[in-house]
């Protein structure tokens, strides 16, 4: 950002707004009532160890369908491993802040191997950098403060982020970054990037030996590179772009209504209930929906407040529209 300090605020809805109802479910500010917030954090692990699976399975099946079928299917399985890669993000999110498995060594052992490493993620660094945005959303410490400043922006600029990320510049800005990780003096990090590029060669050695190696990057790391990259930018303005710090999470995150198809290509798993996520960071995805029917009753989301749908909001963060 040329060395100039980032501009904030710019999409803030209202920077005081009103207290939410008592109601038998929540306070003023969002929080649950105590037997209610028990309720919500539980985590249903079986139920989320399927989630896991389910995703391979997903994605597995993409594969198959690329190789039997051929290239009249490599187009829409392309797209959909974007979608793949944003279901195991969401997963990798739900690990990180220790919801998936209650117990805590199988929901850090599935989030890194089965999850993270996949998709070329280190969950554990992760987590250390998310829970300082979730301290402080905007604050000193915001991990991603370079991905939310200086909204709303022109046409023109929403137009060059766009194309970088389609076209995989950003993303292999990104993937450099994480190669130069292999050589880190810091133990830790090379450590972590070793165990990620070790299941990467897991994984093409697997498409060598079936005799497709080709799957692998037309199908796992070009889609990273590309649809992924479009989609995690379009969530993640659509959480927090424009706003500010804030002790009030209505000034800080977003609210947008959550319609069937970007639940289904773009925040799977529920991380678009991301308001709700936000008041109340240890409620397992699976009960956000029901927290954010909550927040809605007791007018602590307002209706004037929450987005009717993405693209009002993308429009909303861009000059002019």
């Amino acid at each position: 950002m040329g060395g100039e300090s980032p501009r904030l605020g710019g999409m803030v809805v209202d920077r005081h707004p009103p207290a939410g109802r008592v109601t038998d479910t929540v306070m003023p500010d969002g929080r649950a009532m105590p037997g209610t917030r028990d309720d919500l954090r539980r985590t249903p692990s079986f139920r989320n160890g399927l989630s896991v699976v389910s995703v391979h399975a997903q994605t597995i099946a993409l594969m198959v369908i690329a190789v039997r079928l051929g290239p009249i299917t490599w187009i829409p399985v392309f797209l959909l491993m974007g979608r793949a890669h944003a279901q195991f993000a969401s997963l990798m999110h739900e690990s990180a802040h220790r919801l998936l498995f209650r117990n805590r060594r199988a929901n850090d052992v599935v989030g890194r191997w089965l999850i993270g490493y996949p998709a070329f993620t280190n969950t554990d660094a992760y987590r250390r950098v998310h829970m300082a945005h979730h301290r402080e959303e905007f604050g000193p410490n915001e991990p991603d403060i370079a991905l939310y400043a200086n909204y709303p922006i022109s046409e023109a600029s929403w137009r060059r982020k766009m194309w970088r990320d389609a076209t995989g510049r950003t993303g292999l800005r990104l993937l450099v970054d994480q190669l130069r990780g292999l050589r880190s003096g810091v133990a830790v990090v090379r450590r972590s990037q070793q165990r990620i590029w070790f299941v990467q060669f897991i994984l093409l050695t697997t498409s060598i030996l079936l005799g497709v190696w080709w799957v692998y990057p037309l199908f796992w790391l070009l889609p990273f590179l590309t649809v992924w990259r479009v989609i995690n930018r379009l969530r993640s303005v659509a959480e927090h772009g424009g706003l500010e710090a804030s002790s009030d999470r209505r000034v800080a995150t977003h609210s947008v209504t959550q319609h069937w198809w970007p639940r289904f290509a773009m925040v799977p798993f529920n991380i678009g209930f991301h308001l709700a996520h936000h008041v109340d960071a240890g409620v397992p995805f699976r009960n956000l929906p029901r927290y954010h029917r909550m927040l809605c009753e007791s007018g602590y989301v307002a209706a004037g407040y929450e987005y009717p749908r993405y693209r009002d909001l993308w429009a909303a963060l861009r000059v002019g529209r």
